[in-house]
């Protein structure tokens, strides 16, 4: 009797959280956390019936998690596997619940039979309690929001922990990160290992403007790491000299990287079936990284290197994540920044292009940006100076564009080159009016900065919502 009111329950409670997600898109509104937050509310064990539907892929880590999910989900795509996913990066529980209820018919019969999952490394922990995946790709940690995560360790604890809940899940990891690699140590799962080869990047082609002091020491003796190869920030080829803890072997592994463009990259990768080379149609080393996950994903589960070509040279940049806008003669690109080693790896893409653009940072700090904006500092933006007679100007907007302007001053930009202007639409006009064909106007938002410009892109150029 009770399984049977559990069920009428649960079943009245996705039709109320349907018709909240149909009445918020009808408003124009994302619809991506209320209805979940709603059915949370209303039948707290929602997310454990649902999820025991699904086969589960969980992507989680500080960096890159909704680029390597795009990537991933072009993998099944090419597999001919249907899914379910969070989309719009709505990775909270309540984001992830309304992502299930989307799909699941009135009846709780799911349309898809997958569901790929992007996490927060906060909510990791909490959500493994409730949805048991069968795969968790973990994609770096680094400092990130120190006032909504707590210093860098904590978020590796979540994840620990996290991962206790799921003995019998694939663990992905990244053997290059040394903080991620450990997740592999002394665990029941299966662990596969992803990474760079050590010379896998010429010196010409990656000029690192990231410091290494997000992991500099050992996460077991604290000694300082000795490194054969970096590539940037922490990641690399490490070794403690005291109590000998190092990288992994990496099974699946990026070999050599023979093209890095502003456009695109080529890659010669090794996994265990073979080697191959594709073209992955994501700029900037730190999306290597994202295509080498989702190369590692699609190694796990025996995919053809033929699809898996096909996947990464088709990708579409996910919204505000290098996501490009394409005005006749002119184009915008819109790209994230969240902590210091993101907005650096940014940075060195910005250096690798040759045309003449215009920059404009938006820099909120509403809570899910972090209110403390201090991290600006440990960006290494002098090299922007690098590309300053490339730069038409520079915009400054958003709640801390001051901020940014000083920062910018200190880094050496010319304040005569520098425009605060604190609203966007008005920003937005003055930088597309400064743009001569030919270029590209840089849009570097925090995250509710990118939301609010991209509600003014959407509306200019007709784009997709974001939950699209």
């Amino acid at each position: 009797m009770k399984k049977t009111i559990n069920l009428i329950r649960c079943r009245i409670v996705i039709i109320a959280a349907k018709l909240t997600i149909f009445l918020l898109r009808l408003a124009r509104s994302g619809g991506t956390t209320l209805p979940g937050k709603l059915a949370i509310k209303l039948y707290p064990g929602i997310l454990s019936e649902l999820s025991r539907k699904y086969r589960i892929f969980m992507i989680t880590g500080t960096n890159g998690k909704t680029t390597t999910s795009g990537i991933i989900a072009e993998v099944l795509k090419e597999n001919k596997i249907s899914y379910a996913a969070n989309k719009s990066g709505a990775n909270l529980i309540s984001g992830i619940v309304t992502c299930l209820i989307s799909d699941v018919r009135m009846n709780m019969t799911p349309r898809s039979n997958t569901a790929l999952l992007e996490v927060d490394e906060a909510a990791f922990r909490v959500s493994t309690e409730s949805i048991k995946p069968a795969a968790v790709i973990v994609t770096n940690f680094f400092r990130d929001q120190l006032d909504r995560y707590g210093e860098l360790y904590g978020a590796l604890k979540a994840v620990r922990d996290g991962i206790a809940n799921i003995p019998d899940a694939t663990l992905i990891l990244n053997a290059d990160d040394s903080l991620c690699a450990s997740l592999g140590k002394n665990v029941p799962n299966p662990v596969i290992y992803y990474g760079f080869d050590e010379q896998a990047i010429s010196p010409e082609q990656e000029k690192d403007t990231a410091s290494n002091h997000d992991a500099a020491f050992c996460l077991y003796c604290k000694t300082k790491y000795q490194y054969k190869s970096r590539f940037y920030g922490h990641l690399g080829h490490y070794i403690c000299p005291d109590c000998g803890y190092s990288r992994p072997e990496a099974l699946v592994r990026v070999e050599k990287i023979t093209a890095l463009s502003g456009d695109f990259s080529r890659v010669v990768f090794n996994t265990p079936s073979g080697k191959f080379s594709a073209q992955i149609n994501l700029p900037g080393l730190y999306n290597v990284y994202n295509a080498l996950a989702g190369t590692a994903f699609a190694e796990t589960l025996g995919f053809s290197h033929e699809k898996t070509v096909y996947a990464l040279s088709a990708v579409e940049s996910s919204f505000g994540r290098m996501e490009s806008i394409s005005l006749e003669d002119k184009t915008i690109q819109v790209i994230l920044i969240k902590n210091p080693v993101g907005f650096s790896q940014v940075i060195n893409f910005l250096l690798t292009v040759e045309n003449a653009a215009v920059i404009s940072f938006l820099i909120n700090d509403r809570l899910a940006d972090g209110t403390d904006v201090s991290w600006l500092w440990d960006v290494k933006l002098e090299a922007l100076t690098d590309m300053q007679d490339r730069v038409s100007r520079f915009f400054v907007s958003g709640t801390r564009a001051y901020d940014m302007a000083v920062r910018l001053k200190y880094a050496g930009i010319y304040t005569n080159g520098i425009t605060i202007e604190n609203d966007k639409g008005t920003m937005l006009d003055a930088a597309l009016n400064t743009l001569k064909p030919g270029e590209t106007l840089f849009i570097l938002p925090t995250y509710t900065a990118m939301l609010d410009i991209r509600k003014i892109l959407k509306k200019r150029f007709k784009l997709k919502y974001f939950w699209q």
